[in-house]
């Protein structure tokens, strides 16, 4: 691994040593995760606009979601009194929105429950070209207030709670989720980004995750958001992100993010940047393939990552001699270096409209992370998308998506051991543990109704198969809504 940290160390220094030569400023056409932490396909379908890079040249296209600016974004109060338009004529993108989810378990589960869990968001992206005659620079900026319980919690499943907004915010009134520059060269074929980002924005990402509700999948995929290298929404890691596309439909992605020892990272607050221990790093990369088929461009994105953090992690279940630390009373032995890795696509089948996500779309995916330190191994993931065209409601969405999870032969060894000793289970990055845990499933419906202008409702069921990756308590059945207004 010394030889691959290496390599990307000088990789860095010669793409760094690329961004002295003038450069465009980058194309900012495709839809990305908004300051809600979601995208709705109908909603940004036709939002898309060309950067002065694509007009000039043409040559590259930003595959996103590498920044989220809101540009042609509907907004449930119109133009703000005409505040919008001059914003965006100086280069400032400001985004404001709400969101709120009502989900409760009609059956199963350890007890009856329902719970609200809400955010509000604000997003600022500034074009610095357009503001200060900086060219090819943004900066961008998502802050963000967290509110309500999360029901999942309540009848006792910890590993894919079904209401994507809650926890990790704090309980304070502004939690940063992320503040970053970027700039971009050789009409977009060079990307460079650097500050506090959310590595699973850039990295295993897809704007078509936060069409469904259920939090395993929205945002970024577990299990890699769950480890301290690599945290995605609304946590962030200090770190720079290079992108380069050798060819249109073609990019290699690599980054090197600090890692945090802290339960949270930048603090419960997301503002204490230069935390205790950060002298640990995990190096992410990426390949990317972007087709797009036949007169109809139906596109398609299709991902292999892999990351490496070099911290030192405590085993789940071996002491120094290998065997277990619960029954010898020896420290955990401790583990240099986590893996992860994730492959995933999505294709577009059908065409019903303008934009990357107007249509017929399957999606399909699977990360796996080192099962002696994380006690998620691997999650499988396949769904379907499609807009209402066909049915007379282009703004609409309906989805379905299943969901596998796996967790490690190592932590299912710990709990054995909590067993056979009479010990409370140990909990883990997923919180409480109610028994020895294997695996789990969830399925999920979806309809989003466009009801207003840049404001959906959308029903929303979820069935958890053995909650908790356990047989401790009855399957779950959830009825769920969820409200998403762009003000």
């Amino acid at each position: 691994m010394t030889v691959f940290r290496r390599g990307w160390a000088v990789l860095l220094v010669f793409l760094l040593g690329l961004a002295s030569h003038p450069a465009h400023a980058q194309d900012a056409n495709s839809p990305g995760t908004n300051a809600t932490g979601t995208t709705s396909s109908s909603e940004t379908a036709g939002n898309v606009q060309e950067g002065t890079a694509a007009q000039s040249a043409r040559q590259i296209v930003d595959p996103g979601p590498f920044f989220a600016a809101p540009m042609g974004s509907q907004h449930l109060f119109g133009d703000w009194g005409g505040i919008q338009p001059w914003l965006l004529k100086h280069g400032i993108h400001l985004l404001a929105a709400v969101n709120e989810e009502f989900a409760g378990n009609v059956t199963g589960g350890k007890q009856r429950a329902y719970s609200d869990a809400g955010q509000v968001g604000v997003e600022m992206d500034v074009d610095w070209d357009k503001l200060a005659g900086i060219p090819s620079f943004w900066t961008h900026t998502i802050i963000v207030n967290g509110h309500g319980d999360n029901v999942s919690r309540n009848f006792g499943d910890q590993i894919a709670g079904v209401q994507e907004i809650y926890g990790a915010r704090g309980n304070v009134v502004a939690h940063l989720v992320a503040m970053w520059g970027e700039s971009a060269f050789y009409h977009n074929r060079i990307d460079i980004s650097a500050g506090w980002i959310p590595p699973g924005s850039f990295f295993a990402a897809s704007p078509l995750f936060c069409d469904f509700m259920n939090v395993a999948i929205c945002g970024n995929p577990a299990p890699d958001k769950y480890t301290p290298g690599t945290r995605d929404w609304p946590s962030g890691n200090l770190g720079v992100v290079a992108r380069v596309m050798p060819t249109p439909t073609t990019y290699i992605m690599g980054a090197l993010f600090a890692v945090s020892p802290h339960s949270f990272n930048g603090g419960i607050s997301g503002w204490s940047w230069a935390q205790s221990g950060l002298g640990k790093l995990s190096t992410p990369v990426e390949l990317g393939w972007l087709p797009s088929f036949g007169r109809n461009k139906l596109v398609g994105h299709y991902k292999l990552g892999y990351s490496y953090d070099n911290s030192r992690y405590p085993d789940q279940y071996s002491d120094m001699y290998g065997g277990s630390y619960q029954l010898s009373g020896l420290p955990a032995r401790n583990i240099t270096g986590q893996n992860n890795l994730w492959i995933q696509g999505d294709q577009m089948l059908i065409r019903n409209g303008d934009g990357q996500t107007n249509g017929l779309i399957l999606l399909a995916g699977a990360m796996y992370s080192d099962g002696r330190i994380v006690a998620m191994r691997d999650h499988t993931w396949a769904g379907m998308i499609e807009t209402g065209k066909a049915w007379g409601r282009p703004l609409d969405t309906v989805g379905i998506m299943w969901q596998h999870f796996d967790m490690s032969h190592t932590v299912a060894l710990q709990q054995e051991m909590s067993q056979a000793l009479g010990q409370p289970y140990i909990a883990n990055q997923w919180g409480t543990v109610y028994g020895v845990q294997s695996h789990e499933n969830t399925y999920e419906l979806f309809y989003s109704m466009h009801v207003a202008r840049a404001t959906a409702v959308q029903p929303d069921f979820q069935y958890i198969q053995r909650p908790d990756a356990t047989t401790t308590f009855h399957d779950a059945a959830v009825l769920g809504v969820q409200i998403t207004s762009v003000l």
